[in-house]
C-alpha cells in the first residue's frame, strides 16, 4: 500500500515503462476512510461528466471526467461496448495489486432502445462507456482515489503522481471539515404535467393486445414533468435517496452539465463476482404495509412475476449457463414499495458479462413478451423517448467483475425541470384503473424520496406547455 510520495512516483514510473503506445497510466492511492458522496463535487470534471454509484453499505464510487470514452447507437452496441471495455482495461499501466473496491472500472450507461428515434441534443445514444479520469471509491473502511490519463507532452509520470497526491490531500482536508452528507435543500414543485388521460387510452389498447393473445405482457410507462421554483442540483437529490432507499443502488449519470439521470434502482440486471452471475426477477408491486403479503397470493401478480423468471432463465440457458433459483418468490421491500423478487444465479463460465446483458435486456419486467413485438408497441404507444429509463447502467472492472442495474425509480434533471418516468405491467387479468393507481404510487413515492413536497399545481405557462410537448 503506497503511503509515501516517493513510492507513488516509483509506481508511476514503472507503469509508464510498461505502457504501449496508446496506453493509459492508472494510479491509485489509499485514503483515510471518507464518504465519496459529499466529496463528489470536488473531483475535477472539466468536460462535465460525472457518475455516482452508491450501493453503500456496499461499494460507493464517485467518478468525474473522461480519459477515454465511447458513444454509439445500433444493434451491435453491446458487442462494441464489450470490445471497448476489453481494449481499454487491457491497455492500462496499473502496476499495483489492489483490493476489488480499488480496481479501475469502465462505467456504462445504455439506452433502452438501440438508438433514439429522433436526433437532438438531449437524445440518449445506444450506449455510453467511459473510463473516468478520477475514481473515488469506498467499500467498508477502505477508500481509494484513482487518477487515469494518457501520457504525452506536459503529462508525465511525475506530473500525474503529483496531481494525485495533491488532490488526495485536498479531499482529506475537505472531508475533515465537511458534513457527512451534502446539504439537501428542498425545492418547491410549481407545476406537474398531466399524464393520466393518455396513459388510460394507451393501457386500454395494451390490454386489447394482451387479451387477444398478440402479447403476453406489455409494460407501459408514463413521463411526468415537474417544474420547480429553482434550479435543481443533481448531487443534492442523492442524500434523501440514500436515507429512504437503503436497499437500492443510488445512481447519478451526468453526461454533461445540461442534464443528469438520478434515481435509486432496486433491480439488478446482472452482477458478476468471482465468476458467479446473479440476475433479479423483480415484478409485482404494491405499497408497503400490512397488506403487502397479499402479493404472494395474487394470481395476476404471480403470473406477471413468473413470466419474468421464466424468460430470464431461458435466456441464460440459451447461453449454456446452468441456473439455480428458489422455488417461490419472496417479498423485497424498497422504501415505500414492496415487490415480488426471485434471485437467479449461475456460473458465468467463458461468457462475457455484456454478452449476457445483451441476452437479458430488456426483461419482461420493463418491456413485455414477446420482446420484439412488445418493444415495437412501446414505440407506438408511449409519446416520449425512454432514454435511459429501464436500461442497464453500471460498470465492469479490470478483473471482469460487473454490476449492471436497471434504471427504474429514476428521473432526469434539466435545470429547474425534473422528468419522472414509471410504468406498470399489463397481463391478462389487469385492470386499467388499478394499473393507473400503481403508476401514480410509483411517481408519488419517487417524488417524496427526492424530497420534493406535494403542492397544488399552478396554471402552466405557455413556455411550460411547450417544453412538455417537446
Amino acid at each position: 500500500m503506497t503511503t509515501r510520495f516517493d513510492d507513488l512516483l516509483a509506481l508511476a514510473s514503472a507503469g509508464a515503462r510498461d505502457l504501449e503506445e496508446e496506453g493509459v497510466l492508472s494510479l491509485a492511492l489509499p485514503l483515510a476512510c471518507v464518504d465519496p458522496l459529499p466529496l463528489h463535487g470536488l473531483l475535477p470534471a472539466d468536460d462535465g461528466f460525472r457518475c455516482l454509484w452508491d450501493s453503500a453499505p456496499g461499494l460507493c464510487l464517485a467518478a468525474a471526467g473522461r480519459t477515454q470514452s465511447l458513444e454509439l447507437s445500433g444493434p451491435r452496441r453491446f458487442e462494441l461496448a464489450q470490445r471497448f471495455v476489453s481494449l481499454t482495461l487491457g491497455r492500462l499501466g496499473a502496476p499495483q495489486t489492489l483490493p476489488a473496491s480499488a480496481r479501475p472500472r469502465v462505467l456504462l450507461a445504455f439506452g433502452f432502445f438501440d438508438a433514439p428515434l429522433h436526433s437532438s441534443p438531449d437524445a440518449v445514444p445506444g450506449v455510453q462507456a467511459v473510463l473516468p479520469r478520477w475514481q473515488l471509491s469506498r467499500h467498508g473502511q477502505h477508500c481509494w482515489l484513482r487518477l487515469q490519463a494518457c501520457l504525452g507532452g506536459a503529462t508525465t509520470p511525475r506530473s500525474l503522481a503529483e496531481e494525485l497526491w495533491e488532490t488526495a490531500a485536498a479531499l482529506q482536508r475537505s472531508a475533515a471539515d465537511a458534513p457527512l452528507m451534502r446539504a439537501s435543500t428542498s425545492a418547491t414543485v410549481t407545476w406537474r404535467s398531466p399524464w393520466q388521460d393518455h396513459y388510460r387510452h394507451a393501457a386500454e389498447r395494451g390490454l386489447e393486445l394482451v387479451e387477444s393473445g398478440e402479447l403476453s405482457k406489455l409494460v407501459l410507462a408514463v413521463r411526468q414533468q415537474l417544474h420547480c421554483d429553482r434550479r435543481l442540483e443533481p448531487l443534492d437529490l442523492i442524500p434523501p435517496l440514500r436515507q429512504q432507499q437503503s436497499g437500492s443502488c443510488r445512481l447519478l449519470w451526468q453526461r454533461d452539465t445540461g442534464s443528469a439521470l438520478v434515481g435509486a434502482s432496486p433491480e439488478r440486471l446482472l452482477t458478476v463476482r468471482q465468476g458467479q452471475l446473479r440476475s433479479d426477477a423483480l415484478a409485482g408491486t404494491c405499497a408497503a404495509g400490512s397488506t403487502a403479503a397479499g402479493l404472494l397470493h395474487s394470481r395476476k401478480d404471480r403470473h406477471e412475476h413468473d413470466l419474468v423468471v421464466d424468460t430470464i432463465e431461458q435466456a441464460l440457458r440459451r447461453l449454456g449457463l446452468t441456473t439455480r433459483r428458489p422455488r417461490h418468490p419472496r417479498l423485497a421491500r424498497h422504501g415505500h414499495l414492496v415487490h415480488l423478487h426471485t434471485p437467479i444465479t449461475a456460473p458465468i463460465g467463458r461468457q462475457h458479462p455484456l454478452t449476457v446483458a445483451a441476452a437479458l435486456h430488456p426483461t419482461p419486467a420493463v418491456a413485455g413478451l414477446p420482446r420484439r413485438q412488445a418493444m415495437d408497441w412501446l414505440r407506438s404507444l408511449e409519446p416520449f423517448e425512454r432514454g435511459h429509463y429501464a436500461a442497464p447502467i453500471g460498470w465492469i472492472d479490470s478483473e471482469g467483475d460487473t454490476d449492471l442495474r436497471v434504471a427504474i425509480r429514476c428521473g432526469v434533471v434539466r435545470g429547474s425541470r425534473l422528468e419522472l418516468t414509471a410504468g406498470a405491467g399489463l397481463v391478462k387479468g389487469s385492470q386499467t384503473s388499478l394499473e393507473l393507481q400503481e403508476v401514480e404510487l410509483k411517481l408519488a413515492v419517487l417524488q417524496k424520496q427526492l424530497n420534493l413536497p406535494k403542492v397544488l399545481p399552478s396554471r402552466p405557462t405557455r413556455d411550460m406547455l411547450h417544453s412538455v410537448a417537446g
